[in-house]
C-alpha cells in the first residue's frame, strides 16, 4: 500500500526537522517545557516497568503495557485544555498520568479491587475501557452533548471544549468505531480521534486489518485526518492542539492516526515472539521516543545534570511508592457491588443488596464476620 505522508517535528535521531504547518505550533515550547514532556514520559515508563513486574510477582492480575507509545500520549495530552475531556481505552496509562490520576489508582483495576479506580470528574478523564471500540460511541455522544450545551465555538478560551477518543488501530475495526465516525461526521461533533496505531491487534499486523493505511479510513467518512510520527512527542502535541483548536471553534472532527510501535507485550499474558521478530523489535528500539527527545535536549544544551539527578530520583520515589501502595490495596466488601449502580437510592437494588447480605451471611461460620469471612 501507498504510505501517506507522516507529520514529523523531531527525526528519530533528535533533530528538529521543520513543517510548514504544524512547526508554528511549537514555537511557544520552551526549554522548560520539553523537559516536563520528557519527564513525563519517562514517569510513564517507570511505572510500565513497575506495573509489569508487580504482574510478574502476582500482585496485578492482568497489565497492558504501553511500552513505546510514551510520546503519541504525553504529546497529545499535553495538548489538552482543562476542560477538555478523555475517553481512553485501557493502554492511556500516560494520558491518564498527564491529567492528574494517581497510576495507583490506575492499578486497582489490573489488581482487581475497583472497576475504575479514580473519578472522571476531578481529571475530566473517562474510566478505562476494556471492550474493543465501544467507547468511542460514548465520545461522540459526549461531544455531541457539549455542542449542544453551547460550550463550542463560543470565543471563549475557558468555556470551549474539545473531546479526545483514544483506540488502537485494531478498534478501527469494529463496529462501534465506524459508527462513532459517521456520527462525528454529520454531527460535525468537537472530538479527536486519537488512533495509536502500534502496527499489532493483539498478533495481527496492520496489513491484516486494512487494505489501506488506517489514517484513510477516517476520509472515507468525511472526517479531516492527519497521520504523526507516534514516536515524536513535538508532532503529536502539534498536530493534536491544531485538531482541538478547531474541534473547540465549531470545526468539526479530526482524526489522527499516530504511528508508533508496542514495543512490550499486548498485555503481560501475551507473548510478542511467537508473531513478530527480533530484528522488527530492535528496529524500533532505534526510533525510542524517549531517545529522540533526550538527543535534542542534550543537543540543545538543555538536559542538564541537575536535572537528570532529579528525575532519576523521582523516579525512584514513584517505583517505591507503586510497589508499597499497590501490594497494600485490599478487596473491597462484597456489598460495594451496590455502593454506585444509580445516583440515588433505588428500591430494586436496595432489596438485592439486602437479599445478598442475607445469602454471604449464610455461608459464614457461627459468630464469624462478614470481613473475616470474606479473607476465608
Amino acid at each position: 500500500m501507498n504510505e501517506p505522508d507522516l507529520v514529523q517535528l523531531l527525526s528519530p535521531t533528535g533533530h528538529r526537522v521543520d513543517h510548514p504547518d504544524y512547526t508554528p505550533r511549537i514555537a511557544h515550547l520552551d526549554a522548560e517545557a520539553l523537559r516536563g514532556m520528557h519527564r513525563d514520559m519517562v514517569l510513564a515508563r517507570r511505572v510500565d516497568s513497575e506495573a509489569t513486574s508487580l504482574q510478574r510477582q502476582g500482585e496485578l492480575a492482568l497489565y497492558a503495557q504501553a511500552l513505546g507509545q510514551e510520546a503519541a500520549q504525553v504529546g497529545s495530552a499535553r495538548a489538552l485544555a482543562t476542560q477538555d475531556y478523555v475517553f481512553p481505552s485501557y493502554r492511556e496509562h500516560a494520558v491518564a498520568q498527564v491529567r492528574g490520576v494517581d497510576p495507583v489508582d490506575i492499578l486497582k483495576l489490573f489488581r482487581g479491587v475497583d472497576h475504575g479506580g479514580w473519578d472522571p470528574a476531578e481529571h475530566n478523564v473517562h474510566l478505562y475501557t476494556l471492550v474493543i471500540g465501544s467507547h468511542t460511541l460514548h465520545a461522540t455522544g459526549y461531544a455531541m452533548g457539549i455542542q449542544r450545551d453551547g460550550l463550542v465555538g463560543t470565543g471563549d478560551p475557558s468555556r470551549d471544549t474539545a473531546v479526545v477518543a483514544y483506540f488502537g488501530d485494531g478498534a478501527t475495526a469494529q463496529g462501534d468505531t465506524n459508527e462513532a465516525f459517521v456520527f462525528a461526521a454529520v454531527n460535525n461533533a468537537p472530538i479527536v480521534l486519537f488512533c495509536q496505531n502500534n502496527q499489532w491487534a493483539i498478533s495481527e499486523p496492520t496489513e491484516k486489518q486494512s487494505r489501506v493505511p488506517i489514517v484513510e479510513r477516517g476520509r472515507g467518512f468525511g472526517v479531516p485526518s492527519v497521520r504523526v510520527d507516534g514516536n515524536d512527542v513535538l508532532a503529536c502535541y502539534a498536530v493534536t492542539a491544531e485538531a482541538l483548536e478547531r474541534a473547540r471553534s465549531g470545526g468539526g472532527p479530526t482524526f489522527i492516526e499516530a504511528y508508533t510501535y508496542r514495543m512490550g507485550a499486548h498485555t503481560t499474558s501475551d507473548d510478542p515472539t511467537r508473531y513478530r521478530s527480533a530484528a522488527e523489535e530492535e528496529h524500533w528500539r532505534q526510533r525510542d521516543p524517549i531517545d529522540r527527545l533526550t538527543a535534542l535536549l542534550e543537543a540543545e544544551g538543555e538536559l542538564t545534570a541537575e536535572y537528570q539527578e532529579a528525575l532519576a530520583a523521582e523516579a525512584e520515589v514513584l517505583g517505591e511508592r507503586l510497589r508499597a501502595e499497590v501490594r497494600a490495596l485490599e478487596a473491597p466488601a462484597t456489598s460495594s457491588m451496590f455502593d454506585n449502580v444509580y445516583a440515588t437510592p433505588h428500591a430494586v437494588v436496595d432489596g438485592e443488596r439486602a437479599w445478598f447480605a442475607e445469602y454471604e451471611a449464610s455461608f459464614l461460620a457461627d459468630g464469624e464476620s462478614a470481613t473475616e469471612g470474606a479473607g476465608r
